[in-house]
């Protein structure tokens, strides 16, 4: 029965419900727990623990979610296991693809009927997934379609941790093209501002970065946590002992245009957020990138690229040039080639790296939170 065949009062009870669960965590799933925890929920049933070593190995080890496959865990056990660690916490909603097949973004619903994003990108030589942190954004970026929506809430470890799972389910089983692989690379560059949920964050970027079964694997180089700037966050950062990238989202050399472009800059200055970023790269000896969405007109001239060039000569720092991809009715729009071919010129000419960004994704609403915002 559709929706609108629905008597009024099951409408009712309908809206109610979503209603309630709107801006609520889900209920506790595997991927919210270290290995040693798991083993006290897996005790908490009643089963031994080694029971969460198997179920590790099948879900992180070999990607293998379907508990038909766990021979090794079967009838009682399993289906207790199930019900008990493994809700539904992402449902695919949308899915789009480009450049050949080897650009995947997707929308997934959330338990309480938000909606987040992920993208992943193939590239000849490594395979990225961009995923969110939040449903929603509270940044307030005018540019940004998700700062546009606003905040709905932080998104669980969990959540975060299964939509790189989905991406690298989908590789191994050869559904993107270009034959099955591996996912090498974790942004955290989709919905929200991920220093702003940090606990989960850190949390996900370690249970990502653990061997098997207590995680996926991965090299904590291969990971990415971008930032508005959030000062203090930055400086935590620096001290969890993992050679993360940061990517500063800075879009404005100067106070007063990033107060406009970046509001958050009215509570920490260009000045603090760099000096933070110098601190990050001294305690972990890894380069910074800094973000720079190029917007026409606004803060893509020449005299914006050499004061940037200015602040940045001399750190171990690399700029990341991002043409806008606009979003639909914003006054914001992509700079002209001539004043991107410009504006890194002038970063250059000060010894800064530079690299304008691959911008995949314009005809599938590439910018972060655009395909959300248009699926209902």
């Amino acid at each position: 029965m559709a929706s609108k065949d629905l008597p009024l009062s099951t409408k009712r009870e309908f809206v109610e419900r979503s209603a309630k669960k709107r801006g609520t965590l889900p209920p506790q799933h595997l991927s919210d727990l270290t290995l040693a925890e798991r083993k006290d929920a897996v005790s908490a049933l009643g089963l031994p623990g080694f029971r969460a070593d198997q179920l590790s190995r099948h879900w992180y080890g070999r990607l293998e979610d379907d508990p038909a496959a766990w021979t090794d865990l079967t009838g009682g056990p399993r289906d207790k296991i199930v019900d008990a660690l493994l809700p539904p916490i992402l449902t695919p909603v949308r899915a789009l693809t480009c450049d050949g097949g080897t650009t995947l973004k997707q929308v997934w619903r959330l338990h309480d009927d938000a909606l987040v994003e992920s993208v992943l990108m193939r590239y000849p030589n490594r395979v990225t997934m961009c995923v969110s942190s939040q449903a929603g954004c509270a940044m307030n970026c005018p540019f940004c379609a998700t700062g546009q929506a606003g905040l709905t809430r932080n998104m669980s470890t969990a959540e975060i941790v299964e939509q790189v799972l989905a991406g690298a389910r989908a590789l191994q089983r050869g559904e993107v093209a270009g034959g099955p692989g591996r996912i090498s690379n974790v942004v955290l560059m989709g919905m929200g501002e991920p220093l702003a949920n940090y606990n989960r964050v850190v949390k996900a970027l370690r249970m990502l970065t653990s061997e098997a079964p207590e995680g996926l694997g991965m090299s904590a180089r291969g990971i990415t946590v971008s930032t508005v700037g959030l000062v203090p966050r930055i400086r935590q950062l620096a001290g969890e002992g993992l050679p993360f990238t940061l990517a500063v989202s800075l879009h404005a050399p100067d106070d007063e245009l990033r107060n406009e472009l970046v509001p958050i800059n009215n509570r920490y200055p260009v000045a603090e957020v760099l000096d933070a970023a110098w601190e990050y790269t001294a305690r972990t000896k890894r380069r910074v990138s800094i973000e720079y969405a190029l917007i026409r007109d606004i803060n893509d001239q020449a005299d914006r690229a050499d004061q940037l060039g200015r602040l940045l000569a001399g750190h171990l720092v690399h700029v990341n040039l991002i043409p806008l991809n606009p979003t639909p009715g914003s006054k914001w729009t992509a700079s002209r080639p001539e004043s991107e071919r410009a504006f890194v010129r002038g970063l250059e000419s000060h010894g800064v790296p530079v690299t304008v960004r691959d911008t995949r994704g314009r005809e599938i609403d590439g910018a972060c939170g655009q395909l959300a915002a248009t699926t209902s």
